[in-house]
């Protein structure tokens, strides 16, 4: 199969990695707005060729979108304008929005709604690692809009990953994606830039800071680039989190205040809780 990846940043540059790999793909085009990406790829190994986007489109059998994702928007349906025969999938962190734009498209069959949930703090070619989707879980959105061998052909790019896979229709998707997901990042931006502004000695930072520190911080590395997109689109479930995530921080400090570590002990533990879900 010939699969054009457009993006290839780190979630395109891996699934391009692992579709060589495993041989689901006998050839991989690159489309990216910078060609220096591109050449990156290139001698990576990435990706066999790269082209402009409307040659890109012809040659392929599936099309991947890996761009930000308010990219997707405007891209997404341009895409369906051009394909006949071929599936067209996204591997975005929102998609109520992404859908409206084409709620009633001649081609929507054509496209199949997905997220990979895997990823790192790194981005650009070189954050391309092998092995990054393995076991994980891929969300397919709103599949009943999706042609049945459109889906099918997606169902057997993740599975021959592996990949676990999941339906969720789009409102569902958005909501807990800004759970498990957009809040953790939120919170790891929040939590790095109250230590430099707590803390000015940097080199104090490095010296002290454990593996707890650095696990909790580590998102905090990602790309504005991305996320600003990804808030901007699903801010309204991210709000509500977040307002949540506030108001437990706001306990916690009430505790402190009061020296009440009785009932501290307590919420550490229910917070425990969490252990069972993730094993």
């Amino acid at each position: 199969m010939i699969i054009t990846i457009i993006g290839l940043g780190l979630i395109g540059g891996s699934l391009a990695i692992t579709l060589k790999e495993n041989g689901f793909a006998s050839r991989i085009i690159g489309v990216d707005v910078s060609q220096d990406n591109l050449d990156k790829a290139v001698r990576r190994r990435l990706i066999d060729v790269d082209m402009p986007l409307e040659e890109a489109v012809a040659a392929a059998d599936m099309i991947v979108i890996a761009t930000p994702v308010d990219v997707m928007l405007g891209l997404l349906p341009r895409l369906l304008d051009q394909v006949d025969r071929q599936v067209v999938i996204d591997v975005g962190s929102t998609k109520m929005r992404l859908l409206e734009t084409v709620k009633g498209h001649p081609r929507r069959g054509r496209y199949v709604a997905t997220h990979p949930m895997a990823g790192t703090e790194h981005s650009g070619p070189e954050a391309a690692i092998p092995n990054l989707f393995d076991h994980k879980c891929t969300v397919l959105i709103d599949v009943e809009d999706s042609d049945p061998d459109a889906l099918e052909q997606a169902r057997r790019l993740y599975e021959s990953i592996p990949m676990r896979l999941v339906e969720l229709n789009s409102r569902l998707h958005d909501v807990h994606t800004a759970y498990v997901s957009h809040i953790s990042h939120i919170s790891s931006f929040a939590l790095a830039l109250t230590v430099l502004a707590k803390e000015k000695d940097e080199s104090q930072i490095f010296e002290l800071a454990s593996g707890g520190f650095d696990s909790t911080v580590r998102l905090a590395k990602s790309s504005p680039d991305m996320w600003i997109p990804i808030f901007r689109q699903n801010r309204d479930n991210v709000l509500d989190v977040l307002d949540e995530h506030i108001n437990q921080l706001a306990r916690f400090r009430s505790l402190l205040i009061k020296q009440d570590f009785d009932t501290f002990y307590q919420l550490i533990q229910e917070a425990n809780q969490i252990r069972r879900i993730l094993s």
